[in-house]
């Protein structure tokens, strides 16, 4: 890696039957309590864990009154989660959102982007292009947008100082256990701030985000209106019938997980206090082996029996296949052995 962090192998890509390619990584689960129950690698790594902040994100949109205010349902919260894939009912809330707050999308502070399906990009085109809209942040910008008008701060909540991103920080600290001041910030690829947080340090978030753990009423109930509408309504965190969305489904809600760019991934236990934290360290541009190895653990861990959890291992696996859609490769999830 060139910066001393330790990493170990998490799958491997087949074709045919050569081993083409190698992805090492990082896992950390843990309780409540920022105890680690299993790890491999180094738990200490602290990058940007992306959009698998934005549940956090939604906790302060629900716990500064915002929310109700404008009378969102879940089915909003669930947007603010999420890193959508601009399909037509994404799109179609996200207008509705803006219709709300009687705004435009050029109050968006996120870029102009184009839906990730190739059909709904010809349409796209047919009628204009790239649009703020699409972007696949932009529930998460109608978050923020909300929360600043409800708190009249102004309307550039990109600003690390804003009020509306004061609040989600403090939400984080918490909820991380980590000192107020002493999480790094980066610039995301939709213009907002990202937090730099130890794996461990997201484990124990995640764990605690769950069961609402938190120090008073109104952060705990807007922690579980943020999980129960991710449990709720799976499909608006990525798109129809994603992996995301399988793994939700295929727990009964009692698992939510939210992916993040480059290899990163969360998950909350709700059942059992016990958070998970998941990064591929080549950034896994594919998605190829986070939601796997997500997957297996679930069958370690005592959520799923092991056998269910290995079917949800093959069934969120992305197909290897060539240009006329024939499998010829496969993934292989590679971790086993915890190091502690």
């Amino acid at each position: 890696m060139g910066s001393g962090m330790d990493v170990v192998e998490l799958a491997r890509i087949w074709r045919g039957p050569v081993v083409e390619s190698i992805h090492h990584g990082v896992v950390a689960v843990a309780d409540t309590q920022g105890r680690l129950v299993e790890a491999w690698g180094d738990p200490d790594w602290a990058p940007t864990p992306r959009s698998s902040l934005k549940p956090f994100q939604a906790v302060a949109l629900v716990e500064s009154g915002a929310a109700d205010a404008l009378r969102l349902t879940d089915s909003h919260i669930a947007l603010a989660c999420a890193s959508h894939h601009a399909q037509p009912f994404q799109v179609a809330l996200v207008k509705e959102w803006l219709g709300k707050l009687g705004m435009t999308e050029d109050a968006l502070v996120c870029g102009p982007a184009l839906p990730r399906n190739i059909a709904d990009q010809a349409t796209a085109f047919a009628q204009g292009g790239p649009r703020r809209i699409f972007h696949n942040c932009s529930g998460k910008h109608c978050g923020f947008l909300t929360v600043a008008k409800h708190l009249g701060a102004g309307l550039d909540y990109g600003n690390p100082d804003h009020p509306a991103q004061r609040l989600y920080m403090e939400v984080l600290t918490e909820f991380t256990g980590l000192a107020p001041g002493a999480i790094p910030l980066c610039g995301d690829g939709c213009a907002l701030p990202a937090a730099a947080v130890p794996i461990a340090a997201m484990a124990r978030a995640m764990a605690r985000l769950g069961v609402a753990e938190a120090g008073t009423a109104k952060r705990r109930d807007a922690a579980r209106r943020v999980v129960e509408a991710m449990a709720a309504h799976p499909d608006n965190l990525a798109s129809r019938d994603s992996s995301t969305a399988r793994l939700i489904r295929r727990t009964g809600g009692n698992v939510v997980c939210k992916g993040g760019a480059e290899g990163y991934v969360v998950a909350s236990i709700r059942d059992n206090g016990l958070g998970i934290a998941i990064k591929v360290a080549d950034g896994d541009p594919e998605g190829r082996a986070k939601m796997g190895v997500l997957a297996r653990l679930l069958g370690r861990l005592g959520v799923l029996p092991v056998d269910e959890a290995e079917a949800l291992v093959a069934d969120v696996a992305p197909r290897i296949a060539d240009s006329n859609g024939s499998q010829v490769g496969r993934v292989e999830i590679t971790i086993e052995r915890p190091l502690r």
